[in-house]
């Protein structure tokens, strides 16, 4: 069982040979640009019977890992290049250790979508992002409790938005958040960073200033990836 979370189900037939294949991906078991072994051949080799590894390759050719091609071998993708989302959060959730840009990359992408999602949401329901924002001075020191709040809190900003792009984006790196948010909430500097966001951002949508607040989010985005390259540069 899992020591993190003891009641997490067991992967079924499919899902446990989505997550071997992705790992031979990635160990360069089956290197990129290289064709897989036969359906047969696969499956064998794989233990598992042929409808299950096609249910797990339609996964993986859904994100980016793998090219089904009718009457030829699948082929591995270059999946730096031509992978999805899905790539990602498999990255996030296989690759030990992860790429050294893995996370200031996913912070700078929230430079680009913050500040105007943030500034939208305040714009529509200033009322209802100060009233989520009340009790930020209570959040536990854990890394755990920052992400999940952290995740919630840019997620419902989207939802304000009403800019379903910016909403589908975040239900989308969920996994990220909870992968890759307690590492980068696990240090006191980043916490306290993201307290004082928290508490200027209700300030400024208590006060209905919407330019304002898109302005904070672009400048406290950009500083939380200086802040992670900075902490990431004291643990080497």
């Amino acid at each position: 069982m899992d020591k993190l979370n003891p009641w997490k189900s067991i992967l079924k037939p499919g899902e446990l040979t989505e997550s071997r294949l992705i790992n031979a991906f990635l160990d360069g078991t089956f290197p990129i640009n290289s064709n897989l072994p036969g359906e047969r051949d696969l499956a064998s080799l794989l233990g598992v019977t042929r409808p299950t590894l096609r249910e797990a390759l339609q996964r993986l050719e859904r994100d980016g890992w793998v090219e089904i091609r009718h009457g030829k071998q699948t082929r591995v993708r270059d999946f730096w290049v031509e992978g999805n989302l899905g790539v990602t959060i498999a990255l996030a959730q296989y690759q030990d250790p992860l790429p050294p840009d893995f996370i200031a990359n996913l912070l700078s992408v929230r430079v680009l979508l913050a500040p105007t999602y943030t500034r939208t949401a305040v714009l529509n329901a200033p009322g209802k992002i100060a009233n989520y924002l009340s009790s930020v001075e209570d959040l536990e020191e854990k890394a755990e409790i920052f992400a999940a709040f952290d995740w919630e809190l840019h997620w419902r900003l989207t939802l304000l938005a009403k800019n379903s792009f910016f909403t589908h984006f975040m239900n989308s790196v969920r996994r990220l958040y909870e992968i890759v948010g307690i590492p980068y909430f696990s240090y006191l500097k980043t916490r306290r960073h993201s307290r004082q966001f928290y508490l200027r951002l209700r300030k400024l949508a208590a006060e209905g200033d919407s330019e304002a607040a898109g302005e904070l989010a672009r400048q406290v985005m950009s500083e939380s990836a200086a802040l992670w390259d900075e902490m990431a540069k004291k643990d080497k």
